[in-house]
């Protein structure tokens, strides 16, 4: 130890490391909030509101100019602050470090603030420390606490020579040793990098612009034939552009973004109150859509603590009296974990120990501990330990085999040994711990394999465990170890052996594949993967880090609570589907006939202020569809655009008709033409409305109730432009016998319409 100890640095050298390798601290990139908040305007959605604004500011259109640029303000706002969220995981990784080392340095023991270590320098750590850097032990023996880093379940000894990551926990014993790597190079600074690099694949604004291409081709081409209409009969350009414009206007869904926002918040708070907690909303519907979970074994799918899983006796003895001896060759102020669960077997099975008279505690480099007390007024020892070092102190022969098949199903194996003070040692018996799977982890796998999800196993333990715990979940597949890691065409269930860098590299690999990926964890060796995973799940008893990169917190123990944010998330699916798929319709339907009834009738057949109007009426109406009741689908949802457009276009060419057949009867009833335009209004507003009931209910309409919210703003929508219509206010006025006509004559229609749509969204499905 002298020797080691006088090569120690000096503080000058410490200095000059310091400053050639940089802090022990994880660096951090972060740019200028707002410049941050400004970037939330560079995307593909904010790009086509941008667009539609700057064209409504030189057309001078100031109640379109307010909405658009309070949905712009809005959705950036809300981007900005779910980034802020995101970056307090790094926030909490540099936390970790922020603490003092004791440190040998110019032949002088001192403390320093951990920032300040240094590759070489020497230094000493004891029980209950939070190991500052890599270490590459010289003398001791410690029981290190890696699970949050390496995804062990049960600590490692360590002893010279072994190295120890930064940010594993001295359970037992004390140690000093040379640091190896800080800061960012260390195994928990690489962690944290990983975490720093690892972006989330967003699905919404890919979808939306999909969409909106299509939507964007189709009335770009009927603007041109407008325009082309127009100068072949010399109509206005003043007259024509307010009116093509609207026309683009009306491709964009500008209210798409908040009723997304709207949906998921609402489910969100749902979630609250079943124990999860959502940090980024969109990983709601990426939950509709996930394929495959990847959920850590250790404090996940187990208990993380050991527990008393098998005894065998070897002599004439019987289990409890091997339990006891087991017991009192244990000591709960250690505060070993086995030998905490040993006492807590002792204290379940009501098994009475003696009274010591002298203890020896565990120590590395004997494997064993020992403990003396008088059995019948006789001097006694009992011990416990590695099964090689007990069976050769006990000349004991058959033990192998028994020790073997224990381990076999992925325990730790303990051997048991008494016998007189001075006497001969005999083998009393072989006790083995694991850590068992949690109670509710077998019933939650089932539930989501039944709703289509493919589940696998990563771990950092030994292939064997894993396998043991895998039979007992349930989990049918390959059990593969680190070196299978890479290779994705064997559909492994488990994956055993596995570093932090292995799991966010498997969720990388499989989002290669369009498969859409969750993770569940509790560690930091989780939080890289945790934030790559579209959706990341931090479990109750998670670490603060990764609780701050996932983007689901449960709150309860167990995994129920997965099971209720898929379903929540299948939901808002069902709900974003029937938002869509209306607004594809009605902007078929309307492009069409505004188009069709000018190329074909010489008229505007509705005003552009009345189309206008008709946006308020429809689209922020149907926003109410985020709390609509539906039910959720049993297998992953994928979005299928072309599907979606090809349905949508079925339904768009019947209300396209339907809406004809209004203006056909408007004009057969003689009404003036800004009366006929009223009527016109009145059959999109109907028709609107008439075909969100329509495609919100996969089967017949009247298979499943509607919404509260959507009911009543759909009865005051119908009111409030009746009203409007009948009074003449802001278009020309019809009779009230006209109105009511139509909106009976619109649900007849839907009903007829509800026919053809149950095989056509089935086809879609």
């Amino acid at each position: 130890m002298v020797a080691k100890i006088l090569h120690g640095l000096s503080e000058t050298e410490a200095q000059s490391r310091l400053n050639r390798f940089g802090p022990n601290v994880v660096k951090e990139q972060s740019s200028h909030p707002l410049i941050s908040f400004l970037l939330k305007f560079w995307a593909p959605v904010p790009w086509m509101l941008e667009v539609t604004l700057i064209l409504e500011i030189l057309l001078h259109k100031d109640s379109a100019i307010i909405v658009i640029s309070l949905l712009l303000v809005f959705n950036a706002v809300l981007g900005f602050s779910q980034e802020q969220r995101a970056q307090d995981a790094l926030a909490l990784l540099r936390k970790r470090l922020h603490i003092r080392a004791r440190v040998f340095r110019d032949n002088a023991w001192k403390e320093v603030p951990a920032a300040d270590l240094v590759p070489g320098d020497y230094i000493h750590t004891r029980v209950g420390d939070l190991v500052p850097a890599d270490l590459e032990l010289a003398e001791g023996a410690i029981l290190v606490d890696q699970s949050a880093l390496t995804g062990e379940s049960v600590p490692a000894e360590r002893e010279a020579g072994a190295l120890v990551y930064s940010g594993s926990i001295i359970r037992r014993g004390e140690a000093s040793g040379e640091v190896t790597a800080t800061g960012s190079h260390s195994y928990f600074g690489k962690t944290a990098e990983l975490v720093r690099t690892a972006k989330t694949k967003g699905h919404l604004e890919e979808l939306i612009f999909s969409i909106v291409r299509y939507l964007v081709i189709m009335d770009g081409l009927l603007v041109v034939a407008i325009l082309i209409f127009a100068v072949h009969h010399n109509m206005p350009l003043t007259t024509v552009l307010p009116f093509a414009l609207i026309l683009l206007v009306a491709s964009v869904p500008v209210a798409l973004p908040a009723t997304f926002t709207l949906a998921t918040a609402m489910a969100s708070l749902s979630l609250a109150h079943k124990g999860v907690l959502v940090t980024r909303l969109s990983a709601i519907e990426d939950a509709a859509a996930m394929t495959d979970l990847f959920s850590d074994k250790t404090g996940t799918l187990t208990q993380n603590s050991l527990t008393l899983s098998a005894t065998r006796v070897l002599d004439n003895s019987t289990d409890a009296d091997l339990l006891a001896m087991a017991a009192i060759a244990s000591d709960r102020s250690t505060q070993d974990p086995i030998d905490l669960a040993i006492l807590e077997a002792v204290k379940t099975h009501g098994i009475t120990t003696r009274d010591r008279t002298a203890f020896i505690p565990f120590d590395p480099s004997t494997k064993r501990s020992e403990a003396r007390f008088l059995k019948n007024g006789v001097p006694w020892r009992a011990m416990k330990g590695a099964p090689p070092v007990i069976a050769q102190l006990a000349e004991a022969r058959e033990w192998e085999q028994e020790t073997r098949t224990l381990a076999a199903d992925g325990a730790r194996v303990l051997a048991i040994a008494e016998g007189p003070e001075n006497g001969p040692l005999e083998l009393t018996g072989l006790i083995a711990l694991s850590d068992p799977p949690r109670p509710d982890a077998l019933a939650v796998l089932t539930s989501l394999r039944n709703l289509g999800i493919r589940v696998r196993m990563v771990t950092g333990d030994t292939v064997a465990t894993a396998r043991v715990v895998a039979s007992a979940l349930g989990m049918d597949g390959a059990v593969c170890g680190r070196e299978q890691i890479q290779d994705l065409t064997q559909d492994c269930a488990v994956y055993a052996g596995v570093f932090p860098e292995d799991k966010f590299h498997l969720v990388q690999k499989l989002q290669k594949q369009q498969r859409v990926t969750a993770m569940t964890g509790d560690g930091v060796n989780d939080a890289p993967a945790l934030k790559q995973a579209e959706v990341g799940i931090a479990v109750a008893s998670a670490t603060d880090v990764a609780k701050a990169a996932a983007s689901l917190v449960l709150t309860e123990p167990g995994l129920g609570a997965v099971v209720s944010a898929i379903t929540a998330g299948r939901r808002v699916y069902q709900r974003m589907l029937t938002y869509i798929l209306n607004k594809i319709v009605k902007t078929i339907q309307v492009a069409l006939f505004l188009s069709l009834g000018l190329l074909l009738f010489h008229q505007f057949v509705v005003t552009p202020l009345l189309v206008l109007l008709l946006l308020f009426a429809n689209d922020f109406v149907t926003m109410s569809i985020a709390d609509d009741n539906v039910r959720y689908s049993p297998k992953p949802d994928r979005w299928n655009v072309r599907a979606l457009m090809l349905s949508a276009l079925v339904l768009a060419i019947a209300w396209l008709f339907y809406t004809f057949l209004a203006f056909a009867f408007a004009r057969y009833q003689h009404l003036s033409l800004p009366a006929t335009q009223t009527f016109d209004f009145l059959a999109l507003v109907f028709s609107g409305l008439a075909n969100v009931f329509l495609v919100r209910e996969r089967g017949h309409v009247w298979e499943s109730l509607p919404g509260r919210f959507l009911i009543l703003a759909s009865c005051a929508d119908i009111l409030i432009v009746s009203l409007l219509a009948s009074r003449g206010i802001l278009m020309s006025a019809v009779p009230w016998t006209d109105i009511g006509g139509l909106l009976a004559a619109t649900l007849a229609y839907m009903m007829l319409l509800d026919q053809i749509k149950v095989p056509l969204l089935h086809r879609m499905a």
